[in-house]
């Protein structure tokens, strides 16, 4: 069983699913400013709404970002701590792989650019495609071999793309960030896309029976901007 956690789109998500991918809990909260109060209280509910406890588990997953940097903090913080108190393994998933999950599963697209608002005039940007996982691979369970999961398309990485900016291809936008972007004639947009813990754990469950998790200390979040961390005032933006 394996327990995904989002607190990096202003929300806490928090859900459980069985290698089967059978959801055992699943419960979403909005609102940003109340992150730290809500996912402890939240990840306890789950796992009695599951009955279990945090050691049946086979591993966390959680979103490591690009976002926000508290929600990513938040979520990286709290995942850390569970994984060396339990000894459970770890896999982060990426917020633009997750966006493109959500966007597959509610709108069926096969091939989506993600745009995440990143502020500062830019989005978090990324392409991506559906890909199976491999049906005579004996490290992915029984219950996921036809599972169908979002993959990047390795010649677009990770990156910041600046507003109005218009893309490469003609291929859908999905996230916040699409309509920040300038659109070429009749490309669709897809702005209400959300993902929850739920695309998290399809993403990392998949990714989990292909390399396997990581320990705590290397269950790193990711930024895209380096200087996140920082104040305004220190990126000499004030």
């Amino acid at each position: 069983m394996f327990l995904a956690v989002d607190t990096v789109f202003d929300q806490c998500s928090v859900a459980i699913v069985n290698e089967q991918l059978q959801t055992l809990s699943c419960h979403t909260q909005t609102g940003k400013r109340e992150q730290t109060q809500q996912i402890l209280p939240m990840i306890d509910a789950a796992l009695q709404q599951a009955r279990i406890k945090l050691a049946d588990l086979t591993a966390l997953i959680f979103n490591r970002g690009p976002g926000p940097f508290s929600g990513i903090r938040i979520n990286t913080a709290v995942v850390q701590a569970l994984a060396v108190a339990h000894d459970l393994p770890c896999v982060g998933v990426s917020s633009l792989a997750a966006i493109a999950q959500a966007a597959h599963d509610q709108y069926g697209v096969e091939r989506v650019y993600t745009a995440l608002d990143a502020r500062m005039n830019q989005v978090y940007f990324a392409e991506y495609q559906l890909q199976y996982c491999e049906k005579n691979d004996i490290n992915i369970a029984e219950g996921i071999k036809a599972q169908a999961v979002m993959s990047l398309v390795d010649e677009t990485p990770e990156q910041l793309m600046d507003y109005q900016q218009t893309t490469a291809k003609h291929l859908a936008i999905a996230g916040n960030g699409a309509s920040l972007l300038t659109a070429h004639d009749g490309q669709r947009l897809y702005p209400d896309v959300y993902p929850d813990a739920l695309s998290l754990a399809k993403l990392g469950i998949a990714h989990y029976h292909r390399f396997g998790g990581v320990p705590a200390e290397q269950a790193l979040p990711v930024y895209l901007r380096n200087d996140a961390w920082k104040t305004l005032k220190q990126q000499g933006k004030a």
